[in-house]
């Protein structure tokens, strides 16, 4: 069973080499029917909104917010194709649901994933 699912990962990663990336482009090519213009300026302003959104979660006062944040970091990372991120404040979500917090090591890892994400886009703009 392992090594079916192993050649299934192999068999996509091929297909769409893309989506091991911080941001998947492919994905986002799609979504913006291919202007190039149009995936910098989306990827520059969640470039920003992520890292808002993080740091609004690492002083979040109350569950609400906390809720509001991650779902909101996530729906962000989901729709720009940035997967990492979209599946950390995911699995946030499901651990704050679960648990009633999120865990020390849960928020760095959100903040690794943001920060992998946006240094992914920096590389982009220099190019």
């Amino acid at each position: 069973m392992r090594k079916l699912a192993s050649n299934m990962r192999e068999s996509v990663s091929r297909r769409n080499p893309s989506e091991h990336r911080p941001i998947d482009l492919v994905h986002l090519a799609k979504q913006t029917l291919g202007d190039r213009a149009l995936e910098l300026e989306i990827l520059v302003l969640f470039d920003q909104t992520s890292r808002g959104f993080f740091n609004r979660l690492k002083i979040c006062e109350n569950n609400d917010e906390l809720v509001l944040c991650l779902h909101s970091l996530k729906g962000a990372a989901a729709g720009v194709g940035a997967n990492g991120v979209a599946e950390i404040a995911r699995l946030a979500e499901i651990q704050f649901r679960e648990d009633g917090l999120i865990e020390a090591e849960m928020m760095a890892d959100i903040g690794f994933a943001v920060e992998e994400a946006s240094s992914f886009i920096a590389d982009l703009l220099e190019v």
